[in-house]
């Protein structure tokens, strides 16, 4: 029997939400085992001086418990 846990995390990207995504699922995957899938639980964009200056998601991460 598996068990999966989820953990919240939020990462960006100067570029686009799709490289936001990517930069927080590898950050993910360097501290936790057995991540097998996120979500976007929500985006958001920094504005300066009216141009979108850096790009946020809220990611949900889903990884598997190791056996004891």
């Amino acid at each position: 029997m598996s068990v999966a846990r989820v953990t919240e995390i939020i990462a960006s990207s100067k570029s686009s939400f799709d490289k936001a995504v990517a930069n927080g699922v590898k950050r993910a995957n360097k501290t936790l085992k057995n991540v097998r899938g996120a979500w976007v639980d929500g985006q958001k964009v920094v504005v300066d001086d009216g141009k979108v200056v850096e790009y946020r998601v809220i990611l949900k991460v889903t990884f598997v418990l190791e056996d004891d």
